[in-house]
C-alpha cells in the first residue's frame, strides 16, 4: 500500500501480516500441539505397563485377559503362598544387605578418586563405568565362571552368598557416581581447614565430609536398592542352592499354569514404595536447595 503525504517521500505501508506474523502463531500452535501429542505419548509408554499391573491386582479374575470385580483379597493374600514369602525375604534380604555394603565401599571409593589428579581419576572413572555400560548377561556369566572356580574350595558357596557379592559389584559403581558430584561441589580446603583445628583424619572424614556429601550417599543408596531388588539376569546366574529372590521366583512361576495374583499385588506395593521414596527424596534435595538460597 502505497500513500503520499506532504513533506516526506512515498513509502510503503508495512503490514504486519507482510512479515509471517500469521504463519508465526500457526507455527506456535502446531508446536505446541505435536509436543503435547509427544508427552502425552511418552507418558502412555512409560506408565502403561504400571497401570496394567495395578489393575490386575485388584482384578477377581485370575484370567488376565477377563476383568471380573474389584477387590483387594490378593493385597491380604500376599503372604499366606509360602514360596512367594520366602522369595520375597531373600529379596529384602539381598538387597538390603547390598545397599549398606555398596553405599559404604561406593561413599570411599568416590571420596579416594576425588583426591586424585585429573588424568589418574579420568582412567579411573573409566574402570568404574565399564561394568554399567556392560550387559548385564556378560555379567552374570563372568561372575558364574569366577563362583565356579571356586566351588572346589568352597562346596556350599554358591547362593546367597554368590547372589550377594554379585549384587554389590553390579550397584557399587551406581553409588560412585552419585556421590562424586556431590565432592565435586564441597570446597577442597575444607577437609584440611578441618584437620588444621585439631581434628584428626577419621574423624574429620565423618565429621566434616560425610555430613557435607549425604544428599549423595542417600540417592546413591536409593538407586543402589532399586537395582538390586529387580534384578533378574546377574542373578539367575549367580544363585544357587535353592535360593530364589523374587524375580527367579516370578520367572519360574511362569513356566507353571499361571502367574498368582498375589504377585501383581505385591509389584504394586513395591511401586508406591518406590513412589514415596522418590517423593521424600525430591523434597529433602528442595529443601536443602531452599535453605543454601536463603
Amino acid at each position: 500500500m502505497i500513500k503520499q503525504y506532504p513533506g516526506y517521500e512515498q513509502y510503503e505501508v508495512a503490514n504486519i501480516e507482510d512479515y509471517g506474523y500469521k504463519e508465526h502463531r500457526l507455527t506456535k500452535k502446531i508446536f505446541k500441539v505435536f509436543r503435547a501429542i509427544v508427552i502425552i505419548f511418552a507418558v502412555f509408554l512409560m506408565y502403561i505397563p504400571i497401570f496394567t499391573i495395578f489393575l490386575q491386582s485388584i482384578n477377581s479374575s485370575t484370567i488376565t485377559s477377563e476383568f471380573g470385580q474389584i477387590t483387594f483379597k490378593w493385597y491380604a493374600n500376599i503372604f499366606d503362598k509360602g514360596s512367594l514369602l520366602t522369595a520375597i525375604r531373600n529379596t529384602v534380604f539381598i538387597s538390603i544387605w547390598a545397599t549398606l555394603i555398596s553405599t559404604v565401599l561406593g561413599t570411599l571409593f568416590a571420596i579416594g578418586i576425588s583426591t586424585l589428579e585429573r588424568k589418574a581419576k579420568r582412567h579411573i572413572m573409566l574402570l568404574n563405568n565399564i561394568p554399567l555400560l556392560n550387559a548385564d548377561i556378560v555379567s552374570g556369566i563372568g561372575l558364574m565362571l569366577i563362583f565356579s572356580s571356586l566351588i572346589h574350595i568352597f562346596p556350599y558357596f554358591f547362593g546367597w552368598r554368590t547372589m550377594l557379592l554379585a549384587h554389590i559389584f553390579f550397584t557399587l559403581p551406581y553409588v560412585v557416581l552419585s556421590v562424586l558430584p556431590k565432592l565435586r561441589e564441597l570446597d577442597p580446603n575444607l577437609f584440611e581447614a578441618s584437620l588444621d583445628l585439631g581434628v584428626k583424619p577419621y574423624p574429620s572424614l565423618y565429621k566434616v565430609i560425610i555430613p557435607a556429601i549425604k544428599a549423595g550417599i542417600f540417592s546413591g543408596m536409593i538407586l543402589a536398592f532399586t537395582m538390586s531388588f529387580d534384578d533378574f539376569v546377574i542373578s539367575y546366574y549367580t544363585t544357587g542352592n535353592g535360593f530364589d529372590n523374587l524375580s527367579i521366583w516370578i520367572y519360574s512361576s511362569m513356566g507353571r499354569k499361571s502367574l498368582s495374583p498375589s504377585v501383581y499385588a505385591f509389584s504394586t506395593l513395591v511401586t508406591i514404595l518406590f513412589f514415596i521414596l522418590l517423593i521424600i527424596t525430591n523434597l529433602l534435595r528442595g529443601r536443602k536447595q531452599h535453605h543454601e538460597n536463603h
